[in-house]
């Protein structure tokens, strides 16, 4: 089993250096990654990467989103596909299965859907049941500031960082460090992510 994670720019024309969300997208992939076989970007602001890890594709979504929208007015739409991989080619996009064809697939109905995150699995129950999450957890997450996204970010790169090791990090106060994590939904979103791996192991 493994997760494909398909994924556009949100408003990326409207960007006013596209080397700056390219940059910023290609790090991140690179650090949810180290295998550049794993990961691509194609159709100028659309990308795909595999997650083999398919626990922690909830987890990497929310890192791609956190780190797209620390560019002020933009933002990313993202499908998240988990199942067999039944071809390994070169590139992620020569490689099928599954979890790439859920992937897909999905990310087509998000437009139409106006949702920005989706699952899709073999299973009705947990597509269901946290499809239904996900669009709760949007509405902070399609909202956060570029402050709410940074903090999201780097809580995400350092887990193991207390609040004053962070603020010493980006030179602000820790008042200010638990406010924006706070702002952000830090907390209820890293209590998703624990549920989301409890159901996904289920599969």
């Amino acid at each position: 089993m493994t997760s494909i994670i398909t994924g556009d720019i949100i408003k990326s024309r409207e960007a006013t250096s596209q080397s700056l969300w390219l940059d910023t997208l290609k790090t991140t992939l690179s650090t949810l990654s180290t295998r550049t076989s794993d990961y691509e970007i194609y159709r100028g602001d659309s990308f795909q990467i595999e997650c083999s890890d398919a626990l922690n594709s909830f987890k990497n979504a929310v890192y791609l989103k956190a780190c797209i929208k620390t560019i002020k007015g933009l933002d990313v739409r993202l499908a998240i596909g988990i199942g067999d991989k039944t071809y390994q080619g070169k590139t992620v996009s020569e490689s099928n299965g599954e979890a790439f064809i859920y992937s897909g697939e999905t990310l087509e109905t998000l437009k139409k859907e106006k949702v920005n995150l989706k699952l899709k699995t073999n299973s009705d129950v947990i597509n269901t049941e946290f499809n239904l999450y996900f669009k709760l957890a949007l509405i902070a997450m399609d909202n956060w500031t570029v402050n709410s996204a940074e903090i999201m970010k780097l809580s995400i790169e350092h887990p193991n960082m207390i609040q004053s090791d962070l603020a010493k990090l980006i030179g602000i106060s820790q008042d200010a460090v638990s406010k924006r994590q706070k702002r952000a939904y830090l907390d209820e979103i890293l209590e998703l992510d624990d549920l989301y791996r409890q159901k996904i192991n289920q599969l």
